[in-house]
């Protein structure tokens, strides 16, 4: 069986009914459910060196295992030499299989290989999604380190259906995200 269909299989067997009777739900429709992850690496040095955009590409595609997009400024800033659309990021937005299959690598591989990590912080935007920022992109596997041109950190931003942080707290941690312990209110 893949890991795809194991942490299908893991929300809806024995995640579902634990925030069901945390939260006291009456319906499984109303649990909340992990809607889309979304990758995006800001690259303010890309006005400098066209390439950088072509290497994140290539690196968050790799990573992600989903064709990573470029995003462009919208307006002109002439103190930081940039031009109405100039490429300078790239994201990507992860759904259904392929974000299950990220979310398994993310914690069970990736993020055990910081250096010193102790846990990620437990601060939720408000409505239930979650941000979590990288400073490296070597922590995952699928990059070689020979061929990096520049480390590059990344923004993953989890957006969950919760109506409240401690709802969206409860799914992630339920999912395995790895949180410092913090008491919660």
């Amino acid at each position: 069986m893949s890991t795809i269909a194991t942490l299908k299989k893991d929300y809806r067997e024995r995640i579902v009914p634990i925030l069901k009777k945390e939260f006291g739900y009456t319906s499984v429709m109303q649990v909340p459910v992990l809607q889309k992850i979304v990758i995006n690496q800001g690259l303010g040095i890309a006005i400098a060196d066209k390439k950088i955009i072509d290497v994140a590409i290539d690196e968050i595609t790799t990573i992600t295992g989903q064709k990573a997009v470029a995003t462009y400024s919208k307006k002109d800033i002439s103190n930081f030499k940039l031009r109405r659309k100039m490429p300078i990021g790239v994201m990507v937005t992860l759904r259904h299989e392929k974000m299950y299959e990220f979310l398994e690598r993310l914690v069970r591989v990736a993020l055990p290989r910081i250096r010193d990590f102790k846990g990620i912080e437990s601060k939720l935007d408000g409505r239930g999604n979650y941000s979590l920022g990288i400073q490296e992109q070597i922590i995952f596997p699928e990059i070689n380190i020979d061929n990096i041109v520049k480390m590059l950190g990344m923004n993953i931003t989890f957006v969950t259906s919760a109506k409240t942080d401690e709802e969206g707290y409860a799914l992630l941690k339920e999912f395995g995200l790895p949180f410092k312990n913090i008491k919660r209110n």
